[in-house]
């Protein structure tokens, strides 16, 4: 009878490791935040990353005017400054904030379980606010700072784009200062320096693929 009970009490124990084990591995992420100021480059490595993995992007809602070749869901879901407030008085959003520009960008809970549930790897760029707001509701969700050494090379490339004022770099740049202030919301730092595109999306896929085995 003792020798009975302690099998089954054996066997229970196997079966609770192993239901643990099955919840740890199912609960593993397949969503990552990718994020970082003005002239980082996180598009650039988010595209890189390709490479590597089936890509799956979160598609973020604003209500910053659609530009020409963009597209409803591409690369964001456009809405109304007036929709979006009453989406996000409804609790529709995960997270939300009011930019530099004076237009909203937010994130749905059922846009991030789109993703979830697509097999593929979830990429989430969002800026350091949103940042904050995500962990909250999503702790296990890594999050990967990309940025460079000197605030300087974010300046020379956002001077590179066409037709900018000096009102936009001087918005972009006081916008990357405050940012570069809360660092420490990342899991993860990733370093873009000039010329050196291909290391820092290898060391962003080095991140990514040890949340996957």
């Amino acid at each position: 009878m003792k020798i009975t009970s302690i099998k089954n009490s054996f066997q229970e124990a196997l079966y609770g490791a192993s239901y643990i084990c099955g919840i740890i591995k199912y609960m593993k992420p397949n969503v990552f935040i990718i994020s970082g100021p003005s002239g980082a480059g996180e598009d650039s490595i988010i595209e890189g990353l390709r490479k590597y993995f089936e890509i799956e992007r979160v598609v973020t809602t604003t209500t910053r005017e659609m530009r020409s070749g963009e597209s409803q869901g591409k690369p964001y879901y456009f809405t109304s400054k007036e929709e979006f407030v009453n989406r996000r008085n409804s609790g529709e959003f995960v997270e939300w904030a009011e930019q530099y520009n004076g237009n909203f960008y937010g994130v749905t809970k059922d846009e991030i379980e789109r993703v979830k549930n697509s097999g593929h790897v979830g990429v989430w760029k969002i800026e350091w606010k949103g940042v904050i707001t995500a962990k909250k509701v999503y702790p296990e969700i890594p999050a990967i700072f990309i940025t460079v050494s000197d605030l300087k090379i974010l300046e020379d490339r956002i001077r590179r784009r066409d037709n900018i004022s000096e009102e936009y770099v001087r918005e972009r740049m006081e916008y990357t200062r405050e940012w570069m202030e809360h660092k420490d919301i990342y899991d993860y730092t990733v370093f873009n320096e000039e010329g050196k595109l291909s290391e820092a999306i290898a060391k962003t896929a080095e991140i990514i693929q040890k949340y996957l085995e």
